[in-house]
């Protein structure tokens, strides 16, 4: 994102954007002779740094969602618990980097409500929920879990740059990007400053009614409009299986044919579909892991199933990735 001055009016559009000074929103700004005849803005030299940094990480995932309310910091979690129990014992870390900057909920889902991050030589530590899952959250800097983050979009966007460039990762295999519902600063933020790096790509959390599908199809677009790979969709709270009777009940139905014909329609991947437990909300309430705790449930069974398609899905896209930069590097061109 662009720096916006202090005394910007609203909807600028930034002092680095192309359309600094020029579009109708400039019109009265003090700034605007200025933005107007400024030279572009070099690039931001975060995204080499940022790649660097990056460097001991296998493997990207942006998880996003349209609509707020889908479950989407619910999945993240889950899918980093999946992935990092998988890993333990070969000795390998995963990581949660929470950008949801105004309501950062993964802390207290993965039991780390009131810790504290610390500096070190080498940038910022991480919080270990487990020996191998790492977590970096705005939650961990703020002095009480009621306080209010209260930011424009450039304060977003450095903090997004500080947790990519300035924290201590260390060797990952993965790391898990949980954002906030929609297309808007911390989604660009990171895509812009992940440009180099590299993202594997996203999965797109939505829920069975069509409500949540018109934001999902907007989320899609974003992913194709930013060149954003898409892994694939996970929809969540797809029935409820009663505990004692086990018939299912639709507690949201799919009027329009759910996750399922909308990926048939845009030629996405169903990576599962995930229904309800009310023990899922318990256990993030409590910071729990509910796939230990829980491990018969049907739910943990269909996280554990999605964890793996998003695993293959992030294998082939790095031998993809490999494969284009074998053949350039031959001068072999597609």
């Amino acid at each position: 994102m662009a720096d916006v001055p202090e005394n910007a009016p609203e909807h600028c559009p930034g002092t680095g954007s192309e359309e600094a000074g020029k579009t109708s929103a400039c019109a009265g700004c003090p700034n605007q002779i200025i933005c107007a005849s400024s030279k572009p803005k070099e690039a931001d030299p975060a995204v080499d740094q940022i790649k660097v940094r990056l460097l001991s990480v296998q493997h990207k995932i942006l998880v996003l969602s349209g609509k707020g309310g889908v479950g989407k910091s619910t999945f993240s979690v889950c899918l980093a618990r999946a992935l990092s129990r998988n890993l333990e014992t070969a000795n390998k870390q995963v990581a949660v980097l929470d950008v949801d900057i105004c309501g950062p909920s993964v802390p207290t889902m993965l039991g780390l409500a009131g810790e504290q991050v610390h500096q070190s030589g080498s940038g910022w530590s991480p919080v270990y929920a487990d020996e191998n899952l790492a977590v970096m959250s705005v939650g961990f800097l703020l002095n009480s879990p009621d306080d209010a983050v209260i930011w424009r979009g450039p304060k977003k966007n450095t903090m997004i740059k500080n947790f990519l460039r300035d924290v201590d990762w260390g060797d990952l295999e993965y790391l898990v990007v949980d954002t906030p519902p929609g297309t808007s600063d911390e989604h660009l933020s990171v895509v812009t400053y992940l440009a180099k790096a590299g993202i594997d790509g996203a999965v797109i959390v939505t829920t069975p009614q069509e409500i949540s599908l018109q934001d999902v199809r907007k989320e899609i677009s974003f992913c194709r409009k930013v060149n954003v790979p898409i892994l694939g969709v996970v929809e969540n709270m797809a029935g409820f299986v009663c505990p004692k009777c086990k018939v299912e009940s639709a507690i949201f139905p799919p009027s329009t044919g759910g996750a399922e014909k909308m990926c048939q329609d845009l030629n996405l991947t169903l990576l599962g579909r995930i229904p309800l437990d009310p023990l899922i909300g318990r256990c993030c309430d409590e910071g729990k892991n509910f796939l230990d705790e829980i491990p018969q449930s049907r739910a943990t069974q269909a996280l554990i199933a999605a964890a793996d398609k998003i695993k293959e899905a992030c294998e082939l896209a790095k031998r993809g990735t490999e494969e284009n930069t074998h053949s350039h590097s031959n001068g072999v061109h597609y």
